[in-house]
């Protein structure tokens, strides 16, 4: 357990002491009670009193610090060394800004994706008139999906998706892609001189940034005394260079939202907007395992309510669902179908299987490239295993681990081991590891190795396209490298979970900010069980920890 840090710190039942943060005991008496506001609020002015004389902030009794913003040059290693740069670290004696000033830490981070969002319109600008010679779209490096998709799913055509053409994504996101491009289609229809696919791809690029936006607002709400987390969302190379390859930014914002609504306490509307979510991209189902397991581990109550919100999730995907796959079956079953057929494609764990860097085909791979079936049964089967790891991970750490980390855990370990991971995956990562483990350095690291296989990706591209670019082991070092920073990452949270002190948020948060009725509750008895020495309580303060 943390020891307590700088500030008052109630301790003992009865006669107890007030700890003022250097060693100070400050006793008040309350014999044969635990201690209450009103019986250490002698104690606490004094101890207040000290802390002002001797500079110690101070940390208040009933759990909730105070609400000041984390400064990253100070808890973060990798922005200190930054910014010795620049002056160094934020000093003790340093001015602060007057409360009425404009730009706050949050109106910097909405500026922040307003800017990545204005530079990756321009990224990829060059593509949006469809015109792509001459391999442009792969030297530019501009392709997206959502300009392309336009013509391939019919919709060019004033094809309604499921009904007129089968359509290859979830229901959520065939009609997101329909309320947008059949009245740019209507449009066009009279006005044959407008560019159709160059409308529709700039017209998703508003509505999937206003997303984008959103998000990062929900995320800011989540982390009102961090503030400068959400800026690595924000300010993200790979949200600049993949935010509208696909419509993946969809289930983002709906992911983000749900977590937010289940951190304000309200299961139900968090059963809704991941169950939205999961109707547009799969994913953001999965984040119904962290909450049905970690709320396994705080009691029956608190897993009642992540089975509500579960349940609701599954009723809401239903209701998306059950329409059109009574209405138009074989065009519903089209995503299934293409999951389950599909091949083994690039950068994945299995196609590094057959292209190591400088080595080739490992053992035992080469056969699985022909035996789809096979290689869908081990993801999945892996993927089951790695739930069951983290699940031990849950029940076995010294403190419940956080709703964020253990939602990273889950979503990575899917991706690690899927048969695809298209370039833009990297958009359903990004929310979840600022949640986890909003440390810079590691974080960054990351993107890099995004950024590189993108590029690298690209040039594959060319490669195959019969204009070589490099030597094909530069693309499978790149895979290499995008797969192993995505595991250290996961390893960077594990750690964090296993030793709660090396947690950025717990240093600034008491218990799990994210974490909703989970936060600061205790766990089931059972617990104890398993494990006894792990039988003491929740601490209700935390002090600052060394990073």
């Amino acid at each position: 357990m943390k020891l307590p840090g700088p500030g008052p710190f109630v301790s003992g039942h009865g006669r107890g002491h007030v700890h003022c943060g250097r060693g100070e005991l400050i006793p008040f008496d309350r014999p044969g009670a635990a201690p209450t506001w009103s019986a250490t609020l002698p104690a606490i002015r004094l101890c207040q009193w000290a802390a002002a004389v001797q500079d110690v902030p101070v940390r208040s009794i009933t759990g909730t610090a105070p609400e000041t913003s984390d400064a990253p040059s100070l808890s973060d290693e990798f922005v200190r060394g930054l910014s010795q740069a620049v002056g160094g670290p934020m000093g003790s004696h340093a001015a602060t800004a007057p409360p009425n000033r404009f730009w706050t830490a949050a109106r910097v981070v909405l500026a922040l994706v307003c800017l990545t969002l204005s530079l990756h319109w321009v990224q990829k600008s060059p593509c949006q008139d469809g015109a792509w010679s001459d391999f442009k779209q792969y030297r530019l490096m501009c392709y997206t999906d959502v300009l392309a998709l336009y013509y391939a799913e019919g919709l060019s055509d004033g094809k309604v998706p499921y009904r007129d053409h089968n359509v290859e994504y979830p229901v959520l996101t065939g009609a997101f892609m329909g309320a947008i491009g059949l009245p740019i289609h209507d449009i066009g229809a009279n006005r044959p001189g407008i560019n159709q696919g160059e409308w529709f791809w700039n017209a998703n690029v508003v509505v999937l940034g206003g997303i984008a936006i959103a998000s990062v607002a929900a995320l800011l709400s989540l982390r009102r005394r961090r503030p400068w987390d959400a800026a690595m969302f924000a300010a993200s190379p790979a949200l600049l260079v993949t935010a509208t390859v696909n419509w993946d930014l969809l289930a983002v914002g709906f992911a983000v939202f749900g977590m937010l609504a289940w951190a304000r306490r309200h299961p139900v509307l968090a059963g809704v907007l991941l169950g939205l979510g999961t109707a547009a991209k799969l994913w953001p189902g999965f984040l119904f395992i962290p909450l049905l397991l970690l709320g396994a581990r705080a009691g029956v109550r608190r897993f009642g309510a992540a089975f509500l919100a579960s349940a609701v999730g599954v009723v809401v995907w239903l209701v998306v669902n059950l329409p059109v796959a009574f209405g138009y079956r074989a065009a519903w079953n089209t995503f299934f179908d293409l999951n389950r057929t599909r091949g083994i494609d690039w950068g994945t764990l299995w196609y590094l299987g057959v292209h190591f860097p400088f080595v080739g085909t490992l053992p035992g791979f080469n056969k699985l490239q022909g035996d789809i079936p096979v290689v869908n049964y081990l993801q999945y089967g892996l993927f089951g295993v790695s739930v069951l790891l983290i699940a031990l991970l849950i029940f076995l750490a010294p403190r419940r681990p956080r709703f964020g980390q253990v939602a990273f855990l889950v979503v990575a370990a899917f991706l690690v081991f899927s048969k695809v991971w298209s370039q833009q995956y990297v958009l359903w990562l990004l929310p979840l590891a600022l949640l986890a483990r909003p440390r810079w350095g590691a974080f960054l690291a990351w993107q890099a190795a995004e950024v590189l296989y993108f590029c690298a990706f690209y040039g594959e591209l060319l490669n195959a396209s019969g204009k070589s670019v490099f030597p094909e082991s530069v693309f499978d070092l790149a895979a290499l490298v995008r797969l192993v920073s995505v595991c250290v990452l996961a390893g960077y949270v594990v750690r964090d979970a296993l030793h709660p002190e090396r947690d950025a948020v717990r240093d600034t948060y008491e218990d799990d900010p994210d974490g909703g009725v989970l936060d600061g509750a205790p766990d089931a008895g059972w617990i104890g069980r398993l494990r006894p020495q792990m039988a003491e309580p929740q601490p209700l303060l935390t002090a600052q920890s060394s990073v």
